[in-house]
């Protein structure tokens, strides 16, 4: 059977991701075929608007296929992945500007590239087993998909402290963060997919939507702001080492495992990208300019190797963060001229 599965049901253009197997993490021919899809039913009349789901209990999408990135990268090839990025962000921006509604019903895991393929769409469906996470940084990265977007629009410092621990989020957390929008119980989800599929009404999905029971975060986004708030890696991390209270242990030790140079370059991203009139075009320009040069400059294959290739979870970051120069964020970050990402 197909790693994904596209057809028309009813009134709705359908996309199931269809690699339990491999928490559906997203290949390079799935995120084409999505596009292929979204292309062929913008201006066909037969679609009232497109419903994308996952098969298996475990996962939406877990993120990107990163194989084919590190083994190209280890052999010298930065261009491979510039273009597997390239072709992903053009991906995100046309989910995120479709003209038609899309639903999402994000299970499980949704993470990374998941995130970039659930969490653009106009109206995000989260169960009681969803767990919603951007953590890039742990595999020397950033925020990227247009997760940066989202982080930056989150109440308060929350997506400061999403971006740096990789905090799971469950329903009720991203919805209150902004990467989801309803609480459907899992159990109502096949009956919800039959209506939008017969109706074409998108309207469903928020009479299908219940109160979720309250997340963790609800409690910690004092905490969160008061630290998050601070200038910079150094400023945060300073701030969390004054502080004897649990929050501070554990923030403090999520963040010890990251990519200094990831986390200081994510800071410095969502800072550039709270500005209202920012808009997903804005974010995946920037996160392109890191992404673009994270295998020759950054720690992306360090990050993998320890995360996916080793297992042994003890990377060798290029900086620490009390030695991580400004000039590093500034090099990652700068714009990339005749290079730079073409939508």
């Amino acid at each position: 059977m197909s790693e994904i599965d596209i057809r028309i049901e009813g009134c709705s253009g359908r996309i199931t991701l269809n690699r339990p197997a491999a928490l559906n993490a997203a290949t390079y021919d799935m995120v084409r075929a999505v596009e292929v899809a979204l292309d062929r039913w913008r201006d066909d009349p037969a679609v009232a608007l497109v419903v994308m789901d996952a098969a298996g209990d475990k996962a939406f999408c877990a993120g990107g296929d990163i194989a084919d990135l590190y083994a190209s990268g280890k052999a010298g090839d930065f261009a491979y992945g510039q273009r597997f990025w390239a072709d992903e962000y053009r991906l995100n921006a046309k989910l995120a500007e479709y003209p038609k509604p899309i639903v999402s019903l994000m299970q499980g895991f949704t993470m990374g590239g998941g995130v970039g393929l659930g969490c653009h769409a106009s109206h995000r469906v989260v169960g009681e087993t969803s767990r919603i996470a951007m953590p890039e940084c742990g595999i020397g990265l950033v925020p990227d998909v247009g997760g940066s977007l989202l982080l930056a629009r989150a109440p308060g410092r929350l997506g400061e402290y999403l971006g740096l621990t990789a905090a799971r989020m469950d329903a009720d957390d991203a919805i209150r963060a902004g990467f989801a929008d309803h609480y459907v119980p899992q159990a109502d989800w096949a009956a919800l997919i039959a209506d939008l599929c017969d109706t074409g009404d998108a309207g469903a999905v928020a009479r299908a939507g219940k109160a979720p029971p309250q997340g963790p975060l609800s409690g910690l986004q004092d905490q969160i702001d008061r630290h998050f708030a601070h200038a910079g890696l150094t400023g945060v991390v300073d701030s969390l080492r004054t502080d004897d209270s649990a929050f501070a242990a554990d923030t403090l030790k999520a963040v010890a495992r990251n990519s200094p140079l990831s986390m200081a370059c994510t800071l410095d991203m969502l800072a550039r990208l709270r500005a209202p009139e920012t808009t997903i075009r804005d974010a995946l320009d920037l996160e392109y300019r890191f992404t673009a040069r994270a295998m020759e400059h950054g720690d992306f294959l360090e990050g993998i190797r320890a995360a996916i290739i080793d297992k042994d979870r003890k990377p060798v970051w290029k900086h620490a963060i009390e030695t991580l120069p400004e000039t590093a964020v500034s090099e990652m970050l700068a714009p990339l001229g005749k290079d730079a990402l073409s939508l």
